[in-house]
């Protein structure tokens, strides 16, 4: 891979985990799978609107889904994600003041 096509491949990244409830979604995969019912659960969002972001995400490559018997689990695809969006939460946190 060049260094363009790796700069590409971050932007692609980054554009995927531009949304907030996406940076959410990352944030409780970083502890394991979870199904979508247990994410809808966790974040308080429509099922429609969790499942349209982890289509997203799993474009991406950031998440894998695999059958958990008549439902499929979630998973980051690469622990390095989980780091990406921790250190950015982290990093928003000290410069907003919370």
């Amino acid at each position: 891979m060049s260094s363009i096509e790796g700069y590409e491949a971050a932007g692609e990244l980054l554009r995927a985990l531009a949304a907030p409830l996406r940076i959410r979604i990352v944030t409780e995969l970083a502890d394991g799978p979870r199904c979508v019912h247990e994410l809808v659960d966790t974040l308080g969002a429509p099922q429609p609107l969790v499942s349209q972001h982890l289509r997203v995400l799993r474009g991406a490559g950031v998440v894998r889904g695999s059958r958990r018997g008549r439902e499929i689990a979630y998973a980051l695809t690469d622990d390095h994600i989980a780091h990406i969006v921790a250190d950015a939460v982290t990093h928003a946190r000290e410069n907003t003041g919370r």
